[in-house]
């Protein structure tokens, strides 16, 4: 998978460099703003029973 991105993107290395960690902060970004929460319900971490 890194291999093909780094083929597809345009540019000289330092320009790919830059893209590549670009498009790992936006990943992440979309990870913690709109998956993860959208997930957190389903999973069994919130249901405790201490204090019940």
């Amino acid at each position: 998978m890194y291999g093909w991105l780094w083929r597809h993107l345009p540019g000289p290395a330092a320009v790919r460099v830059v893209l590549l960690a670009l498009l790992a902060a936006a990943v992440l970004a979309a990870c913690f703003l709109w998956l993860f929460p959208a997930l957190a319900p389903y999973m069994p971490f919130n249901d405790t029973t201490v204090g019940e």
